[in-house]
């Protein structure tokens, strides 16, 4: 079921990714996620200590694949309390992730991009990709190929 705004809409899976600043992982997970899971999932995503912004690294990693993060907001985990998903993912957060009601929680244990060489930001991005298809997969979804 997906919640939009306060409304739920039937047959849609929902994901919220969790990283620490909601700045580049988690961020590029939603978009990914998105695109890929159009009509099928509501992706979300948030920071257990927020920066405030995107990583304007990712934004221009993520343009090379199609995406535009420009309007994007990091936003804290609190924008969704209250709210049950039917999968978490948190990204190297750690202890610092703290529980939302989920059906389904994973750890996707990945580094945090903003301090890697820019081949090393790609590679991050690449995997988080690799690992949104497999997630939809799994919850019985095909990836969406949509234009870019």
């Amino acid at each position: 079921m997906l919640r939009v705004g306060r409304q739920q809409v039937h047959g849609m899976k929902r994901v919220l990714f969790v990283c620490v600043e909601n700045a580049c992982r988690s961020q590029m997970a939603e978009a990914f996620a998105q695109r890929l899971g159009a009509g099928c999932v509501e992706a979300c995503s948030a920071g257990s200590r927020p920066a405030g912004s995107v990583n304007p690294r990712a934004i221009a990693f993520m343009v090379e694949r199609g995406y535009d993060l420009n309007r994007n907001a990091s936003k804290p985990l609190s924008t969704f309390e209250g709210q049950s998903f039917d999968t978490v993912v948190t990204m190297g957060c750690g202890d610092a992730c703290p529980w939302l009601p989920a059906a389904r929680r994973v750890d996707w244990d990945l580094p945090d991009p903003k301090v890697l060489a820019d081949e090393g930001f790609r590679a991050v991005r690449d995997e988080i990709e690799r690992r949104v298809r497999q997630l939809l997969s799994e919850l019985g979804l095909s990836a969406q190929e949509t234009p870019r």
